[in-house]
């Protein structure tokens, strides 16, 4: 079925409640009105294909703003309106309290300014969202003269006809989904949200409509980080009245969770999306506020001086991925952007999906078609009204999960798959194979999310393949990460003489630095260049130190005095020093000399003093499978490490060969297989 019958049909099974987007656009742009104002009496007026009717449709809405909206300069204007004629019709946001005094509904009008309009009880009841925050209306309000000189309001409401969505009926709108197939029913979400569907293959429309989840499933914590450009806040910005968009910048407690000088709550029990743009700006100006979000992200509850309070506001971070995304993904990690202050494992590990930002396309033109979509207001509302409900529990049915999904993946991987059921398939019928797309789907952003942690916390996050099990026919499939798969940081085959890899620590982080040397004739000078910091440049003059009196132990021809000896370190993970890496230079240094390559695919771990003693590597387990994740396939290490042996992983000494040394030129030696 074409876009065109996708269209055809939400016409005629959604009449009234579907709009084309393009029209909206082109009269938002003469006229300061509310998005989901337009985009009812665009629904109302232009829900037709037939081009002449259409253009008499849209008409019909700029004489209607024209004459009926009001503009908070122009309320008196109005007011006078009213009086002189005994009723007139005004567009304008309605909102209502129970006044306990009066036993009476007291209506405000936003524009209008009017504060005081008693509310008919039968109004209140059949548009409860009166009560919640407002309804945008048709109203016509008539003048009452006989209560002049009286507390009661001298205008009231002879009819109201609302132009948002005030009573969702969601029992209908799951019916009606039984018209559209599974793939119509993505391609209209998509068309909704404002997206020409025609512009992206099947896994593009599947990341997109990920951006939906957080809407749809309550307590819901999503991180997308990318290049700039492909619409990351867009959603949360535009299309929802029901989230907020904080801009990267200080935010505090109070404005989070509760200020406990006026009582009022943050942001957290007031929206059902709290969204961080530009995460990587990101400021707390309270030193609890982490704290207060890792246990708010865990149970969906935070205390605040004496109290324990809940709300179902999701999280969302997004922001950019400045540094070479390829380089990232090889030898750091995929939160680097995040403050330093929330790199906290604890806080990254509440985190239930990554969405690659960088497979999402960049925004072009030709991505916003002239498709019919859900009018804004009603898509916000079903997606809001679908958050009461959960489909976690339908991996149950088919599948059990593998042995590496520990409490908090499995929660984290079954909101995901519930998010995507409700807004797929609200009416509850789905086939298996869909339901293995969604769980794969779910599986690959809570992967990334641990392949991530094991990245920054070493073995503790260890267990990253994850895996679901057939009920009906015992399979087990393991779901990769695809950006896993890429090219390894350490290519295979033999590198240049004076090229080698090592691993050494920035700060409380480990990363992996290839040093590349050239050793020319010359009188005995030594430069490095690169990504170096005085720690490093240190380290360097340590190893020529050394090399300088005890290179004719290795060959009695050479000496140092003979070479200019150039070195440049390289740093794919943009880490700010390197320290324990003075062996990696040496053999890089001696390696220039004899012009002879190291092992294929080599680490080399260490470090050692001006007199040549050898210095302990820390975190080894860490190292190591750094090591691994990076394509090495040997280690070269000091035989101080021997006793560390016993607490390396099964899985991590199946993965390398491990090479220890007992003096710098041994290790030297063994590197290059001289011995």
């Amino acid at each position: 079925m074409s876009i065109r019958d996708v269209d055809q049909k939400a016409l005629d099974v959604f009449s009234g409640r579907v709009v084309r987007k393009d029209l909206v656009q082109d009269i938002k742009a003469g006229a300061n009105v509310p998005t989901y104002v337009l985009e009812y009496l665009v629904g109302q007026y232009c829900a037709t294909d037939d081009e002449q009717s259409m253009e008499e449709g849209l008409e019909t809405v700029k004489k209607i703003l024209s004459k009926h909206y009001v503009r908070p300069d122009e309320a008196e204007f109005v007011k006078s309106e009213v009086r002189e004629r005994g009723r007139y019709r005004v567009i304008d946001k309605v909102t209502v309290r129970l006044d306990e005094q009066q036993d009476a509904y007291i209506g405000s009008f936003v524009n209008l300014g009017l504060s005081d309009v008693e509310i008919n009880e039968h109004l209140v009841s059949k548009h409860p969202k009166l009560l919640g925050g407002g309804v945008w209306a048709v109203i016509d309000l008539e003048y009452l003269p006989d209560n002049a000189n009286s507390q009661k309001s001298l205008f009231g409401i002879d009819s109201f006809k609302p132009i948002q969505v005030s009573n969702l009926d969601l029992d209908q709108l799951k019916e009606r989904r039984r018209e559209f197939t599974r793939d119509e029913w993505l391609d209209l979400l998509l068309q909704s949200i404002g997206y020409d569907p025609s512009s992206f293959d099947r896994r593009e429309k599947m990341l997109f409509l990920l951006r939906c989840v957080p809407l749809v499933e309550s307590n819901y914590n999503y991180v997308e980080l990318g290049p700039r450009g492909t619409g990351k806040s867009y959603l949360y910005r535009e299309i929802s009245p029901h989230s907020i968009l904080i801009s990267g910048g200080k935010t505090t407690v109070a404005k989070l969770f509760l200020n406990l000088n006026t009582g009022r709550i943050g942001l957290v029990g007031r929206w059902d999306v709290v969204a961080f743009d530009e995460v990587g700006g990101l400021q707390f100006s309270d030193s609890e506020a982490v704290q207060m979000l890792k246990d708010y992200m865990e149970s969906g509850s935070f205390s605040r001086g004496t109290e324990e309070l809940t709300a179902q506001a999701s999280m969302v971070y997004v922001g950019n991925i400045d540094l070479d995304v390829e380089g990232v993904l090889k030898s750091s990690h995929l939160f680097k952007p995040f403050p330093e202050d929330m790199q906290d494992l604890a806080l990254i590990d509440r985190f239930h999906y990554y969405l690659p930002g960088w497979e999402v396309p960049k925004m072009q033109s030709s991505f916003f078609g002239d498709q019919f979509g859900f009018i804004v207001d009603y898509f916000a509302e079903f997606v809001r009204e679908l958050r009461k409900e959960s489909y976690g529990d339908a991996i149950n049915e088919v599948f059990t999960f593998g042995d590496h999904l520990n409490q908090r993946d499995e929660k984290a991987v079954r909101k995901t798959v519930s998010g995507l059921l409700k807004l797929l398939h609200p009416h509850g019928e789905y086939t298996k194979e869909e339901l293995r797309e969604y769980l794969e789907l779910a599986m690959e952003g809570r992967r990334r999310v641990k392949e991530q942690l094991k990245r920054m916390g070493g073995m503790e996050y260890r267990a990253v393949n994850f895996s679901y099990i057939d009920l009906e026919t015992r399979e087990e499939t393991f779901v990769s990460v695809p950006e896993e798969a890429e090219e390894s940081l350490i290519p295979p085959g033999t590198q240049q003489p004076g090229t080698l890899y090592t691993i050494g620590e920035s700060g409380s982080k480990n990363a992996v630095f290839r040093i590349e040397t050239q050793a020319l004739p010359g009188s005995g000078k030594t430069s490095i260049a690169g990504s170096t910091g005085t720690e490093m440049k240190e380290e360097f003059q340590t190893a020529t130190n050394y090399l300088q009196a005890n290179i004719r132990e290795l060959s009695r021809d050479e000496s140092l005095d003979d070479y200019d000896i150039k070195v440049q370190v390289l740093n794919p993970s943009d880490a700010e020093t390197g320290t324990e890496i003075s062996m990696g230079f040496l053999i890089g240094i001696i390696s220039g000399i004899l012009d002879r390559p190291v092992r294929s695919q080599m680490v080399a771990l260490g470090g050692l003093s001006l007199t040549g003693e050898l210095v302990e590597v820390d975190s080894l387990v860490d190292k190591l499978q750094l090591a691994v994740d990076a394509g090495a396939s040997t280690v070269l290490l000091p035989a101080k490490n021997k006793e560390d042996f016993a607490r390396i992983p099964d899985e991590l000494l199946d993965e390398l060969e491990l090479v220890f040394y007992t003096d710098p030129i041994e290790a030297a030696s063994k590197a290059m297989q001289l011995e």
